[in-house]
């Protein structure tokens, strides 16, 4: 049994910007969702069995109120963001199982939802599907990997080393060094992935570094200055490595048999429908 997990959040954002503009008989953009639904469609035709779609059905989530910067709903196009209640309609009416995330973000069901698939002997392969690095935190040597479906490329645990230079474990305290502007924080001042890969990549943790940077032994450029800095701001990268952290304990499914996809559901007929009679526009958005 192999398991996809879908981040319906990146899907629909990248057919957003991908597709051409589309508005049903009530005037309602639907160009994103039909792109999304078309896509995973194409999946399950070549061959997916066991599917779970996570979207982030309210963008804010736990970790604003950790960080005032943290990603908001502020700015994205309203088209894009009508469309989130459309797809986890359209999905479920297809027959998939959809996590539309609230209080958590779409990344933590795909966090938990890999982390429980993973314990199911059953399971073969967990396969997260998305490019998003805080996910790479969740790969496992050959049987949790990330697939970038843009690309094709999979990414596993030896991928992961090779993109960041550490281990899967260490993205977290990674991501606490050099931040991640796609979630909305900075990082710590003068830490970049080279920096950060040579540090981490020895030391796994950032309890595990040494505040004295002649214990480092690594070629790590103003070694003393990046020492002074995590000195500095331990707690903010403490913050910051939080953030980076996805759950795992979010309870989505009891067992993975439940992902199994059996079919389209009734109605899905009349919804398909009417997304193909929306009228498409010749343009597409500039944009991710």
């Amino acid at each position: 049994m192999e398991i996809h997990l879908i981040d319906g959040t990146y899907e629909l954002f990248r057919h957003f910007y991908a597709v051409p503009r589309a508005r049903d008989a009530d005037g309602r953009e639907v160009g994103a969702v039909r792109g999304v639904l078309a896509s995973l469609l194409g999946m399950l035709k070549g061959g997916a069995t066991h599917v779970g779609v996570a979207t982030d059905h309210v963008i804010e989530s736990f970790r604003n109120a950790m960080w005032p910067g943290y990603k908001t709903g502020e700015g994205v196009d309203p088209d894009l963001l009508a469309q989130f209640p459309l797809l986890e309609e359209v999905l479920t009416a297809a027959g998939m199982v959809v996590w539309p995330m609230v209080e958590f973000e779409a990344d933590d069901a795909l966090a938990s939802a890999a982390t429980a698939a993973a314990r199911d002997p059953k399971v073969k392969r967990v396969v997260i599907c998305t490019p998003d690095k805080d996910l790479a935190q969740c790969v496992e040597g050959t049987r949790v990997v990330q697939l970038n479906r843009r690309t094709n490329a999979i990414c596993d645990e030896s991928g992961v080393i090779e993109k960041f230079g550490v281990r899967p474990e260490s993205i977290p305290d990674y991501l606490g060094l050099v931040g991640d502007s796609a979630d909305g924080y900075p990082g710590l001042a003068g830490w970049g992935a080279k920096s950060a890969a040579a540090v981490l990549g020895k030391f796994r943790h950032l309890e595990d570094i040494p505040h004295d940077s002649r214990e480092w032994q690594v070629n790590a450029s103003r070694a003393d200055t990046l020492a002074a800095t995590l000195v500095r701001d331990w707690e903010l990268a403490l913050l910051f490595r939080r953030l980076a952290t996805l759950r795992t304990d979010v309870p989505l499914f009891d067992d993975a048999e439940q992902l199994r996809w059996k079919g389209p559901a009734a109605g899905f007929e009349a919804i398909g429908k009417r997304l193909d009679a929306a009228i498409t526009e010749k343009t597409t958005r500039k944009g991710r």
